[in-house]
């Protein structure tokens, strides 16, 4: 067995952690930072496979010991000039990207196909067939709160949290360690996920005060409250385009805050749900916004990809229920079955052809008979879409939506 002071940076092995469900577990950590506080050793440790929010300082009784890997030592490798060099062999310093590629079970079906009821399990349940057709780009998604629960009636994705956009920016060491302890916020202390890249001196402070309205930072208390005395900024920049009751959104301008115009159909590029207000279905309103705004605009929409893991989590929920909404609603005619096509869910929804059929493929409705390609509902998957609907309060109400499109011929003008 190693001894405490034989621990790098690099090794890994399990660490004792508490899961949601309360329970003790072992999972298998990278021994990222080693630091001494009066003669006693911390050790900063990435849980492997899980996302870095989870990242924590533990102290050496969570370590098992037994187990410990070492990292390996460099390889020397030949570089342009044929001179030796070496490759850093160090887990910390390798930059990994984890890929899922998702073959569909059967082929992609077309969007301009008609579809029609089959029920399944000899139950009265609603079904969509599609011909196949065209094959589509391969995407590869990595997504806040409400993907959380496993209540849609979907499969459930692994358990894993973060930011909604997938982190693109260099792993390097700096980066993958959370350097703020707490933040004050309003009436709330959060403490924070990731790294943030606020100056050296404010990350030995136990406590960083933030300006809730413009999000301006002070060192203490007293320099906060200061500053309130001249903020005058009492709700985000830019024009209110929709209120109801408690919840408004603002529109504001592109040109000084972000993008003006996605060339990729991109209807979001990030959403953010605090701490304090998760899980209370805001992460879905955002997303049911951005779409309306699509639909007002009269095009399909699309979020900024790559997805993170809870990014990936939301989309599909509101996907799914959306799609779901649609075609649990069509009604046949004449004593035939219902139809519909991929084309005609993506005009109704305004959500990109392309995750409708992602989505559909996800939840495994896709299936072939008698020469054309079903999509099946299940009971399992209607009577999940019931009562996740039941839960999801928060509706976006289009007639509170005051919003004019962009004539984008006259962008030379602003």
């Amino acid at each position: 067995m190693a001894e405490v002071g034989e621990i790098i940076e690099g090794c890994r092995l399990p660490v004792l952690r508490r899961n949601q469900d309360n329970e003790d577990e072992w999972p298998l950590a990278e021994i990222l930072s080693v630091k001494d506080i009066s003669g006693r050793k911390l050790f900063y440790v990435h849980y492997i496979d899980f996302n870095k929010r989870l990242d924590e300082w533990v102290t050496h009784e969570r370590l098992d010991l037994k187990k410990i890997q070492f990292p390996k030592k460099e390889a020397k490798t030949p570089t342009k000039n044929g001179l030796p060099g070496s490759r850093p062999g160090s887990p910390e310093r390798e930059v990994k990207r984890k890929v899922e590629v998702v073959s569909p079970a059967t082929p992609v079906p077309s969007e301009t196909a008609p579809a029609s009821v089959f029920p399944q399990n000899g139950a009265a349940r609603r079904a969509v067939a599609a011909q196949p057709g065209r094959k589509r780009k391969s995407n590869c998604l990595g997504t806040d709160e409400d993907s959380q629960d496993s209540s849609d009636g979907i499969p459930s994705a692994p358990r894993m949290t973060g930011s909604l956009v997938s982190d693109r920016s260099h792993d390097d060491i700096v980066t993958r360690m959370k350097n703020i302890e707490c933040i004050e916020l309003g009436r709330h202390r959060l403490k924070p996920w990731y790294f943030s890249p606020y100056p050296q001196e404010l990350t030995t402070l136990p406590v960083l005060y933030l300006c809730e309205f413009c999000l301006k930072y002070g060192r203490s208390l007293k320099c906060l409250q200061r500053h309130l005395t001249k903020c005058d900024l009492r709700h985000p920049p830019g024009n209110e385009i929709y209120r109801k009751g408690t919840i408004s959104f603002f529109e504001i301008d592109g040109r000084k805050n972000k993008e003006k115009e996605s060339t990729e159909d991109y209807n979001v590029a990030c959403i953010l749900t605090l701490p304090p207000y998760q899980r209370r279905g805001y992460g879905k309103l955002l997303i049911e916004f951005s779409y309306e705004l699509s639909k007002v605009e009269g095009k399909t929409g699309t979020p900024e990809k790559p997805l993170s893991d809870l990014g990936l989590l939301s989309y599909r929920s509101y996907w799914s229920q959306t799609i779901l909404e649609i075609l649990m609603g069509l009604k046949s005619e004449s004593g035939e079955r219902p139809q519909i096509t991929i084309n005609e869910i993506s005009e109704i929804t305004s959500i990109k052809k392309e995750d409708v059929i992602s989505t559909l493929q996800y939840l495994n409705l896709i299936n072939y008979y008698k020469g054309q390609y079903i999509l099946t509902l299940s009971e399992d998957i209607v009577d999940g879409h019931e009562r996740a609907m039941l839960k999801r309060l928060l509706r976006i109400d289009s007639k509170c939506l005051h919003f004019t499109p962009k004539d984008w011929s006259k962008r030379g003008k602003w």
